[in-house]
């Protein structure tokens, strides 16, 4: 199914004075995860890239060790939402089955809805060595990214996560209301388009929170940057899993706060 992903809004504009305007907001719904019949998770996201959304939100939330865990993909309208309709392979189900919870949450909550604090904070995979970067390479990454956020500067609204593969460039981007959708839908398009996460470095627009060091963490991949600052508890967790963050990543430069020795501290 096809949805908008942003509408038209008049708009009262003030800037030097007053004047009629226009605009184009972000489109928002409700998307729900469903798996052999039961809803897993409803969360809000820009209804774009769903089949990515599916697969990357199954591999990252635990629900899939791998892409062929889902035997069966149908996107549905359902009233004002969306229903992703998986169909596992039977070694899958009884783990869903086993951990089945409903979770209805907003597009800025990567947690929303589990059931404990040892649940929130579950051990992660170690990456693997990964790539190393220049630190004026990894600045040309984050730069370049502005040129695949289409409907951010449409709306002004929605946040992105990117993969930068040295050598190639950005090869990948997706866009949501949601940065944890964002990062989910790229971890979708990675496994369908057969990328390795350890090959290259996210790339983020938005705060590196823990939730995002996590999803990182079970992608597989090595370094993770963005243009805004980490939280400390995302340090923490990443410097576990053995991540290199890359944060307030502007054109006149970077801070890595975590394993060091995957950004030279030089030009690229």
């Amino acid at each position: 199914m096809t949805a908008k992903t942003s509408l038209p809004y008049e708009t009262s504009v003030w800037r030097s004075g007053p004047a009629r305007g226009a605009r184009s907001v972000a489109a928002e719904a409700p998307i729900a995860f469903v798996y052999d019949g039961g809803t897993e998770a409803v969360m809000m996201a820009t209804p774009a890239d769903l089949e990515d959304f599916a697969y990357g939100f199954s591999l990252n939330d635990g629900i899939i060790a791998s892409a062929n865990d889902i035997a069966g993909l149908e996107i549905a309208g359902e009233g004002r939402g969306i229903e992703l309709r998986m169909t596992l392979r039977n070694a899958n189900r009884e783990r869903v089955i086993a951990r089945r919870r409903h979770r209805a949450g907003p597009a800025g909550c990567g947690l929303c809805g589990v059931d404990s604090i040892a649940e929130a904070m579950r051990s992660l995979p170690r990456v693997g060595r990964g790539v190393t970067l220049p630190a004026g390479e990894l600045i040309d990454a984050i730069r370049g990214l502005r040129g695949h956020q289409v409907l951010n500067a449409a709306t002004q609204a929605v946040h992105a996560a990117a993969f930068y593969v040295p050598g190639e460039g950005i090869v990948a981007a997706r866009e949501d209301v949601g940065r944890h959708n964002a990062l989910d839908k790229l971890a979708g398009a990675l496994v369908r388009g057969g990328r390795k996460p350890s090959d290259g470095a996210l790339l983020m627009t938005s705060r590196l929170s823990v939730e995002l060091v996590q999803k990182a963490a079970m992608m597989g991949a090595s370094v993770i940057a963005s243009v805004s600052a980490p939280t400390a508890l995302a340090l923490e967790e990443a410097a576990k899993a053995e991540i290199t963050v890359a944060g307030v990543v502007r054109d006149d430069g970077l801070e890595v706060f975590t394993h060091h020795e995957r950004v030279r501290m030089v030009a690229s």
